[in-house]
């Protein structure tokens, strides 16, 4: 008799545990379409040279924009704020704002942006003519670092 209440017992806290861990395994798995936000996080790359396959890295920095902007990015919130405005296209960043003259010398630079913008692949590279151009550029924002 006291073998079996014993065993009793085991079962029974054997059963809650498990429940336990299954609950909080349940809580802890992500949601899918359910979710608060789709992930959005960038690695931003400023680098010298004619291409992002030969350029060589000068900046980098880890920018995420949800739930809320945060990461080595010097101002993240302008950064997400600017990607937000055009929904995560960077080609759209690549014009030049009316009124910005820089000189013709050619001394490339290449910015990059690798990760996701909300739950989508991002791979983007463009090179510049020079410094002043990238400034000059509609992604002086998001690659002011």
């Amino acid at each position: 008799m006291r073998f079996s209440a014993v065993g009793t017992c085991l079962t029974l806290v054997a059963a809650v545990c498990s429940a336990g861990v299954a609950a909080d395994s349940a809580e802890a798995r992500p949601t899918g379409a359910t979710s608060l936000y789709a992930p959005s996080a960038l690695v931003l790359s400023v680098g010298k040279g004619e291409d992002a396959a030969t350029a060589t890295i000068q900046r980098a920095v880890v920018l995420r924009c949800k739930p809320t902007p945060y990461g080595d990015h010097p101002n993240p919130a302008a950064a997400c704020a600017r990607l937000a405005a055009v929904q995560g296209d960077f080609e759209v960043l690549t014009g030049a704002p009316a009124g910005v003259a820089c000189t013709r010398v050619w001394d490339p630079v290449v910015v990059t942006a690798d990760g996701v913008w909300e739950g989508r692949r991002i791979a983007f590279a463009q090179t510049f003519g020079n410094p002043c151009m990238l400034r000059g550029s509609d992604t002086a924002g998001v690659f002011a670092f």
